[in-house]
């Protein structure tokens, strides 16, 4: 059983390496420019986490089956897809997400 101690400095060094991931790249951006190329690579970065996160949520996996679609977060999607398409505001995109989700969950 590890000791009280050896949790505590665990803790504390993921709680380092979170911090300095987080704030490292600020700092070091600061004092550097990126080139234009990587500047417009960077930017589509949210767009595919995302998706990402769309389709994982999209699809249902089971050993030994095909993914299955997950219906009720299809037509939670078919709202949010129209907001993101007209508005592109991100708050508004996961606000009309969780309200058009929680109908179709309160409708079943």
């Amino acid at each position: 059983m590890p000791s009280t101690k050896f949790i505590l400095w665990t803790i504390v060094a993921c709680g380092i390496v979170t911090l300095l991931s987080r704030i490292l790249p600020f700092v070091l951006l600061k004092k550097f420019n990126l080139p234009a190329k990587v500047v417009e690579f960077l930017s589509f970065v949210p767009i595919t986490i995302m998706a990402a996160l769309w389709f994982e949520n999209l699809f249902h996996q089971n050993l030994g089956h095909l993914p299955q679609i997950d219906y009720p977060n299809l037509v939670a999607s078919i709202p949010t897809v129209l907001t993101a398409i007209i508005t592109k505001k991100l708050l508004l995109i996961v606000i009309v997400g969780m309200i058009s989700l929680a109908l179709v969950r309160l409708a079943m």
